[in-house]
Order: C-alpha cells, then structure tokens, then sequence
C-alpha cells in the first residue's frame, strides 16, 4: 500500500558491543557519527527519489563498507589465516526474495553480491570461491586482498593468536571490561546493516560483516543467513541483527521477531525487545538488531553496553545515537 505521507524511512546500525563513552575519544565519535550519517543521507536521498527499499539498503551499506570505521568491507577483520572473509545478505519484504554471500574475499562491495545472488540467480546462498566467481562474472568491482586488509586489524590478530581465542571486533571479557591489551583506537565497531520502508510500503533489510577475528575452519555467523541475521517481510517487519552470532542463528533472531507480531500480534517495538533481552540474554547472547514495520515504526533494542545506530524520522529528522545512554 502506498504511504502517502513520507518519501521513505530508514534505520541503520554499525555494530553492537562494549562501546562506551571512555573508550572511544571525542574526534573517533564524531568520525562514526560523520560517516553513519553519511550513510543513512545517501540511502534516505535514494528513498526520496523513489527508489525500492531494496535499493536503499544497498546504497546504505555501500557506504559503509567502504569505510574502515566498521568490519564489513574495507578493514574487515582477520582470519587465523590472516584473510579477510567477509558476509552479507539482502531480502525483500514484498517479493520475500533473498540474496547472501559467504566467505567471499575480492568483491569490494558484499552487499552488492548479496544483491546480484536475488536479482540473477535461482538460489539464496553462495559462498567461498563460488561466490567470488559469481560475482566476477556479473561484473561486480573486484579489489586484491591489500585493498581489504587494515594494519591495526592485524595487530588485533597477532595479539589474539598468541592468546589462542577469537573475538568478535566488539568483545568484552567476563568483568565486562575491554579484553587485555586492547586498543580501543586499533577498534573498528562492527557488523553494518540498515532497514528500510518505501513509498509503496515495502520493507526490506540488509546485512554486512567481516566476521570475528581469528575465526577458523571457515566459521559463518548470523550475517548472510536469512532468519537469523536478516529477515524482510511486508506483513511484519524488516531485522538486521548484529552481536554474537551463534546465538542469532540458534534462536532464529530476526524472524523470530516477525512471528511475533503474526501470531502473538506484538507491536515491532514489544516483539523485538523479547527477543534481544529475554531470548537471546537468557542464553548469554549478546548484541541487538535494528527493524521497521510497514507503518515506519522503528525499533533498535540491544543488550550490550551500546550500540551504534542511527534512523531517520517520517518528518526527515535524523537521530544518530553510540551510547546505551543515549535515546
């Protein structure tokens, strides 16, 4: 149904985590808030211009994985292998068509990979090798490894491997402390994803990461699987999740917010906090998600110290946030 009174609205997050104000210094705030703002004018431009939502995601995220600010695209962190592996998946709500990538490693945009699996393949899910050929030959940008690597995510790595353990690049320890050696200036928040509702009243989501640092045997978080780290849905909702996850997939987060609202007829805003602080803490999952309904509702609960997130309002306000103390 078309919606008559806006142009679009959309809803972005660059991670979730232990981000807290001490950690992180005034100039590297305002380099986040720069850049996640960037991102949501350049999707909400799209929206305007009468774009699909679908699009919008894209143009979204695009953004941001071209930004060494966030582990997804350019500066995603490392493999034990000390590859850069990265994820991403996109669906629409009106269609219910999905796209997703794993384990890709010269396609410079994800997203865009995600995006050419729905609108040029018979499948959902590609991944490795495969993943990276499909995308060459649909004539996606391909970038050597040296365009992804960061020297700081590096130095991350080093000092995880002599510890034997992987991270996800927003970890803690158990005292809820930054890990031992950590250096919040060598950090770059997070797994990116965006929701957004167009003027026909399709919704959709998008999601885009480099994984956890030091992951092994090819682990493959929520990310690129639908259900888990995404879900779009005319009739519900639109989710991008970020966090640990393991816990994303096991619970099936993002759709688990959409069945919800179907079958127990909860609001998004009622739907998505039973699942991030009752379902996913309950089982020591950590992180939150970012969703919008099909009446611009927007909903961004998360059960970590912070998380950065950023929407756009119907009346075209912009409210960035980084802090759990920020509404």
């Amino acid at each position: 149904m078309a919606q008559d009174n806006y142009k679009g609205i959309l809803a972005i997050h660059g991670g979730a985590g232990n981000i807290q104000r001490q950690n992180i210094s005034p100039e590297k705030q305002k380099e986040y808030i720069t850049k996640l703002t960037e991102a949501l004018q350049a999707g909400y431009d799209t929206l305007q211009n009468g774009a699909s939502s679908t699009d919008a995601i894209v143009t979204t995220i695009m953004v941001l994985e071209n930004s060494r600010l966030f582990n997804a695209g350019k500066g995603s962190v490392f493999t034990n292998d000390e590859t850069n592996e990265m994820d991403a998946s996109i669906m629409d709500g009106d269609t219910k068509s999905a796209g997703a990538v794993a384990g890709i490693k010269t396609i410079k945009k994800p997203i865009t990979a995600a995006q050419a699996v729905k609108d040029h393949s018979e499948h959902v899910m590609l991944s490795g090798d495969g993943a990276d050929l499909f995308g060459k030959e649909q004539g996606l940008e391909i970038e050597e490894s040296a365009y992804f690597a960061d020297s700081n995510r590096l130095k991350h790595l080093i000092k995880l491997k002599a510890k034997e353990k992987s991270e996800l690049d927003h970890d803690a320890d158990d005292r809820g402390e930054l890990p031992v050696d950590y250096d919040i200036n060598d950090d770059k928040y997070g797994t990116v994803g965006a929701v957004a509702l167009d003027r026909k009243g399709n919704v959709a989501a998008g999601t885009s990461t480099g994984g956890m640092t030091n992951k092994r045997w090819g682990r493959i978080g929520d990310s690129p699987i639908i259900g888990a780290g995404t879900y779009a849905d005319n009739e519900t909702c639109a989710i991008s999740s970020t966090g640990h996850g393991e816990y994303f997939i096991r619970h099936v987060a993002a759709y688990r917010v959409a069945m919800l609202m179907e079958l127990k007829k909860y609001s998004l805003d009622k739907a998505a906090n039973e699942v991030v602080h009752k379902t996913l803490l309950s089982d020591g999952g950590r992180g939150g998600m970012v969703g919008i309904d099909r009446k611009g509702n927007i909903s961004m609960p998360f059960n970590s110290p912070g998380m950065f997130r950023v929407y756009v309002t119907k009346k075209g306000e912009i409210k960035v946030f980084l802090f759990g103390d920020e509404k």
